[in-house]
């Protein structure tokens, strides 16, 4: 089912790439799940890391996820869903819906903030590495994010810290270099 979840959200992914660097968009979540396997986990979290992005970016629903993988699958895919980032919450600025989306994630299952931890990590190495002036805004957010999320895995909440940390501490040096 791993092997299928993958393929599932390559082809649903099709020819998106990462923002900044152009990868196919698939290699995220394949890094996420390579995190995930790195802790206890089950299959359904190993097929909801894969597929964690699919209902935020393409055309799949969530239906469509529950008559492929079940029900399992797609619940973990739902919590890991932002539900703050559509279009009912447009008139909301973007502090305001992720506070409530931190506020939502807080009450996830422990799998669902174990893939999430995992997506954190890979996010925040990227975002680091390739936009400074945007991980200015998401570093502080993932901060209030990590909070939320502890009950996953401690372990990736560890590791999730340290990526933050360290971002914040290569922040903190750009800024003094440009002193």
């Amino acid at each position: 089912m791993e092997k299928e979840a993958l393929e599932f959200a390559r082809q649903a992914h099709g020819d998106q790439q990462r923002k900044y660097t152009k990868e196919p968009y698939i290699e995220h979540p394949k890094r996420v799940a390579e995190t995930v396997t790195t802790v206890p986990h089950s299959t359904a979290m190993i097929c909801a890391a894969y597929l964690h992005d699919v209902v935020e970016d393409t055309q799949v629903s969530i239906k469509d996820i529950e008559r492929r993988f079940g029900r399992e699958v797609a619940g973990l895919v739902h919590e890991l869903t932002d539900e703050y980032v559509k279009e009912n919450y447009k008139h909301l600025n973007r502090r305001k819906r992720k506070e409530l989306e931190v506020e939502r994630q807080a009450k996830m299952s422990t799998a669902a903030k174990t893939v999430k931890l995992a997506d954190v990590i890979d996010n925040t190495r990227d975002i680091i590495k390739n936009d400074r002036n945007f991980a200015r805004r998401y570093i502080p957010e993932m901060e209030a994010l990590i909070l939320a999320l502890q009950g996953g895995n401690f372990k990736l909440l560890m590791r999730a810290c340290y990526e933050v940390q360290r971002a914040k501490y290569l922040l903190k040096g750009q800024k003094d270099a440009l002193l």
